[in-house]
């Protein structure tokens, strides 16, 4: 209680100073402009603070609710945007390079803070508040005492001990709202009265009338095809413990990540779950430095207002990031960990539901954002590394799971319904069939030692993939046959290949991973290890490398290759293909379009110890790679935490070959089609193009 009152004297103090900030003159024009700007900002979020606390914000009309949530995050949509402070490009034309990135970021900083006025976090509120105020008063006092702009390194370090206070504390609550189901925000409003739309607006998410377009379709759908579902992406989560060997009556919680729009499904899909023994958390995508940012929304979220303006600032831990912040991080998440290490012990992993469908946007790379160096670089590779390692000892691998399931959004154009439709049908294939199918596929290419992959129609990837020895083919495969499990929907076999001897280049004319665009991206691989990169993205070559190396290497100077595997849902490809939609496909369903491959880790990865075994009862003996066996002797090098999948569609794969030991060539797929007798049905859908 002392604590709660002495963070209510916090705000209220600082309230009093910000509302005081547009009648003072001490600053220059330019600076004045920037903090009365951002003081008009927080003077909104307290007058929503008084909205939401005294339960306004459930009775009042359809009307305000939307024009209280633009006004929220009008200046930085993108008609905007190019005058927004949250414009690191429009900051540096204003301040200059160095003043301009530091006040681009505490712009950024103050929006992260929308959320928790919401959830009515008002600890939260205020750190951002005295950040803010902490900053306004360097820029008076210098001006003051020497009629100048502060020392930079002086606004530098404010940021960074902001960062370093109160990084125990986000981690803490970062822990607590994944793992322990007394944080249940959005779960209060999903279990809650669905049938009035005004509800999407309680979240505090940007809502447009893709969400609102959304949340009226599945509320047409019938109770029976809700039901569907949800089923389909419960029991997907079900069967991959199943399917893994893992025991789920060991867990109590589960995780579910979704998008703003789909509570219907959502609302029946925790009553599925909790008939199973497992209840909901559900915690908010985060958008703060002190959390963790980036381009990928983990968690729950609303309309994007921008993703530039997320892609600006995704760097944003630059101003500050060094080893000593690294330590102080590492620190916090295992005392986060021990804090909740009873939950973390039942916890079973994420069940995430994706969109697709989205208007693409072309990203900038700007000059003035924050950007990593490379020292910051490999800091950030060495805290996923150390980070996987403490997740791992108290959420153990062998033990968790996840699902993964996507449905289109009303952007996806005039067809939506149908694509909708359509997607539910191909969510809910026949598993069966496919099994037997791609039975077929793995019965032969477990006979070979390498397979080899290459390309048509100007796509130039040409790749030898080598495959673990097999000792007993009576009783062991290399090839996972997967159904509609962990990742729906149904359609591929996966291997971890064997490193050494792997090599060629794998090339794709245009791709979409985790949202961004790729144009022309070729890797070249040496004995399974990426050797060189690029795309056609921008003018200059550093450009390209640097955009690959940062969203798809992850900062690391090379990744292995994790995984490879043969998409079968013809279905899917057949069906994008009809709508026009092959760039707007996630990489869930796009990873059953053809062959693709994984850079990073293994699909097991830290679960290589446990024994699984295909529908045949053979075991999946190709677990490891020469990188993850490093586990058993120093862990911290067997894992990179990260796993992107590159596909090369149908209509530009020329050959998928197995070489046996005997050198003979036997074809799986031939200019796109399948050629292994037993499988044609799965070319009934490309023949219908």
């Amino acid at each position: 209680m002392v604590n709660s009152l002495m963070v209510k004297e916090r705000f209220l103090l600082a309230k009093e100073r910000i509302w005081g900030i547009e009648s003072e003159s001490i600053l220059q024009p330019k600076c004045r402009a920037y903090f009365v700007n951002v003081a008009q900002f927080l003077k909104m979020l307290c007058e929503n603070w008084s909205f939401v606390e005294e339960g306004k914000i459930r009775q009042c009309p359809a009307e305000e609710l939307k024009s209280r949530n633009k006004a929220l995050y009008e200046d930085i949509l993108p008609e905007n945007y190019g005058e927004s402070y949250g414009n690191p490009a429009r900051c540096a034309e204003v301040f200059g390079r160095e003043y301009g990135s530091i006040l681009s970021f505490l712009y950024a900083e103050m929006r992260s803070l929308i959320p928790y006025v919401f959830e009515q976090r008002l600890e939260n509120v205020v750190r951002g508040m005295e950040l803010f105020l902490e900053m306004y008063g360097s820029f008076c006092c210098a001006m003051e005492e020497k009629g100048e702009l502060p020392d930079y390194e002086a606004l530098k370090e404010i940021a960074y001990w902001y960062v370093s206070d109160y990084t125990r504390a986000a981690t803490e609550e970062k822990l607590k709202d994944m793992l322990d189901t007394d944080s249940d925000f959005a779960l209060r409003i999903i279990e809650g009265d669905l049938t009035d739309e005004r509800y999407l607006y309680y979240f505090g998410e940007y809502v447009t009338e893709n969400e609102i377009r959304t949340f009226r379709h599945l509320n047409s759908l019938s109770e029976e095809t809700l039901q569907k579902m949800a089923d389909t992406y419960t029991e997907g989560y079900r069967i991959g413990f199943l399917m893994g060997n893992k025991d789920i009556t060991k867990k109590k919680t589960v995780n579910i990540r979704y998008c703003l729009g789909f509570e219907p499904m959502i609302k029946k899909a925790v009553e599925n779950f909790r008939k199973i023994g497992l209840e909901s958390t559900i915690y908010r995508a985060y958008s703060s430095i002190l959390q963790g940012k980036s381009m990928n929304r983990n968690g729950y979220y609303g309309a994007i207002p921008n993703k530039q303006f997320d892609f600006d600032h995704k760097d944003d831990q630059a101003l500050v990031l060094d080893k000593k912040l690294i330590q102080v991080r590492l620190e916090a998440l295992k005392e986060g960990f021990e804090a909740h290490k009873k939950q973390a012990a039942v916890f079973g992993g994420p069940a995430v539901q994706e969109i697709f469908g989205e208007a693409l946007i072309d990203l900038k790379e700007k000059p003035q954002a924050l950007h990593l160096s490379e020292a910051q670089q490999k800091l950030t590779v060495e805290y996923m590394s150390a980070a996987g390692e403490i997740q791992n000892q108290y959420i153990k691998g062998e033990e968790r799971s996840f699902t993964i399931i996507a449905f289109p959004v009303p952007e996806i154009g005039k067809d939506f319904a149908e694509i909708f439709d359509e997607v539910i049908r191909i969510n809910t294939l026949d598993y069966k069939l496919y099994q037997r199918m791609q039975q077929t596929i793995i019965d032969t290419l477990d006979k070979g030692k390498y397979v080899l992959i290459k390309g048509m129609k100007g796509n130039k990837t040409n790749l030898k993939v080598m495959l673990h020895n097999l000792e007993n083919p009576e009783k062991q495969t290399n090839f996972e046959n997967c159904v509609a499990d962990v990742n729906i929907p149904v359609g591929e076999v996966f291997t971890s290949p064997v490193l050494a001897g792997t090599e060629g280049l794998l090339h794709v004319k245009r791709v979409y991973l985790n949202g961004l665009e790729y144009k022309n991206i070729s890797v070249t691989l040496k004995d399974g290890m990426v050797t060189d990169y690029t795309c056609g993205n921008f003018d200059t070559e550093e450009q390209n490398r640097k955009y690959v190396k940062d969203n798809v290497l992850y900062h690391h100077d090379s990744l292995p290759l994790g995984e490879f595997a043969i998409g079968t849902n013809t279905t899917a490809f057949a069906a994008a293909r009809k709508y026009k939609i092959e760039d707007k496909l996630p990489i869930l369903i796009a990873e059953k379009t053809g062959p693709h491959f994984a850079l990073g880790d293994t699909c097991y990865s830290h679960a290589e110890d446990v024994a699984v075994y295909n529908p045949d009862g053979k075991e999946i003996i190709a677990r490891d790679n020469e990188y993850s066996l490093k586990r058993k002797e120093e862990s911290g090098k067997a894992y990179f935490n990260c796993h992107t999948d590159i596909t090369i569609p149908y209509d530009e794969l020329g050959e998928v070959s197995v070489v046996t030991k005997k050198e003979e060539v036997i074809p799986v797929i031939e200019e796109g089609k399948f050629v292994l007798p037993g499988c044609e049905e799965l070319n009934i859908p490309l023949e219908q193009l």
